[in-house]
C-alpha cells in the first residue's frame, strides 16, 4: 500500500493538472458559462500511449480534467461527507482487459473527493464472481488504498430490503453502506454487453444489489432504470480509456479491447450512457435502458443539447 499522505497526493495532482496541455475542441458558447452550470464534460487523449505506465498516467489526467471541467467534485461533496465511489470490480481480469473500471480512474476520483473535502471515501462493488479475486486482480484495491480510500468487501448477509417501487423491482436487498452514504459516485467502465448491449452508469448500480440479479436479465432495461431511479445519482464518471468492443463483458481477448482515451463526467446518467453507446458504435435510441431512462425522465440521450464542455488532453 502506498503510504504517502493525502496532502502529498493533492500536491501531485495539482502539479500534474498545471502541466496539462489543453486543446479545446468543439466547445459551444455554453462551455464559457459558469462552471456550476456545466452538465457534462468529456476529456479525450491526443495520440495513443503504448506503455502501461503511460496509459495509467493518461487515465488519471483525463479523469482530473473531465471533473475539473464539470466544475469539480466540490459541487457535490459536502465537507466531511462519506463518499462511496462505485466502480465496476466484477470480473477476475487485469486492467488491460478493460472488464473492470481502470484503477487509475478510480484512484483519481478518490483523490478528487478528498480534495473536495470528503471526510471518508469508501470503494466497493458487489462482485458476482468473488471480490477476493476481482478486487486485487483488477488493480483497483491497491490503487484505491494508495489514494487513501477504504476498500470495502461487501457482506451480502448485511444487505437489507429497500422499497424501490419500480416498474419491475418493487423491493430488493441493497447494500445499506452504499445506499446511506452521503454521496455515491458511479464510476463504470464503458463496454459492450450481451444483455443490455451497452454497460455504463445505470447498469453499474446493479453492483449495489444483492439477491439473484440474474432475474433482472429478462427485463434488464426496466430493472436498470428502477435501480437508477432509486439511487438518484448526482454525479457519474465514465471510464472509456480502454473499452471492450466485442465479446462477453468479462473480456478475455485483447483483440476485443480498444484504446479510446476518453473519460466523461456529468450529472445526467442517460446522457453519459448515450455518449458511451455512441463511442462503441451504437445508436443510443436503440439501447433499451437509455431509451427507457429518457422516457422516465432520468435524463436525456441527446447529450450535445446539454451544457457540454469538451477538451483534448496530451
Amino acid at each position: 500500500m502506498d503510504t504517502r499522505s493525502r496532502r502529498e497526493f493533492m500536491k501531485e495532482s495539482a502539479l500534474a493538472g498545471g502541466a496539462l496541455a489543453l486543446l479545446y475542441s468543439g466547445c459551444s458558447q455554453q462551455a464559457q458559462d459558469p462552471v456550476n452550470e456545466v452538465q457534462m464534460s468529456i476529456a479525450k487523449w491526443q495520440g495513443k500511449p503504448e506503455a502501461e505506465e503511460d496509459i495509467r498516467a493518461a487515465a488519471s489526467t483525463l479523469t482530473e480534467q473531465a471533473v475539473r471541467n464539470l466544475g469539480g467534485l466540490g459541487r457535490f461533496v459536502k465537507k466531511g461527507a462519506t463518499v462511496w465511489v462505485k466502480p465496476n470490480i466484477n470480473f477476475h481480469r487485469t486492467p488491460e482487459f478493460a472488464a473492470n473500471t481502470n484503477p487509475a480512474v478510480v484512484a483519481a476520483v478518490v483523490r478528487l473527493c478528498y480534495e473536495a473535502g470528503a471526510g471518508k471515501v469508501r470503494v466497493g462493488d458487489h462482485s458476482g464472481f468473488g471480490a477476493d479475486v476481482s478486487y486485487p486482480m483488477s488493480g483497483i484495491a491497491e490503487a484505491a488504498q494508495g489514494a487513501g480510500a477504504e476498500v470495502v468487501y461487501l457482506d451480502e448477509s448485511k444487505f437489507k430490503p429497500y422499497p424501490l417501487n419500480g416498474k419491475v423491482l418493487k423491493e430488493w436487498p441493497l447494500c445499506p453502506d452504499i445506499v446511506e452514504a452521503d454521496l455515491v459516485v458511479s464510476v463504470p467502465v464503458a463496454k459492450n454487453h450481451a444483455i443490455p448491449t451497452v454497460s455504463g452508469c445505470m447498469k453499474n448500480f446493479m453492483g449495489v444489489a444483492g439477491g439473484d440479479r440474474s432475474t433482472w436479465h429478462e427485463h434488464i432495461a426496466d430493472c436498470v432504470c428502477d435501480i437508477t431511479a432509486f439511487m438518484k445519482p448526482k454525479v457519474c464518471i465514465v471510464d472509456a480509456v480502454r473499452v471492450i468492443t466485442a465479446g462477453p463483458p468479462r473480456g478475455g481477448d485483447l483483440n476485443d479491447v480498444k484504446f479510446m482515451g476518453a473519460v466523461a463526467a456529468g450529472v445526467d446518467p442517460v446522457a453519459l450512457d448515450a455518449w458511451a453507446a455512441e463511442l462503441l458504435g451504437h445508436n443510443a435510441a436503440d439501447i433499451g435502458s437509455i431509451a427507457e431512462g429518457q422516457t422516465r425522465g432520468l435524463g436525456q440521450m441527446a447529450y450535445r443539447k446539454l451544457n457540454l464542455r469538451e477538451a483534448t488532453v496530451s
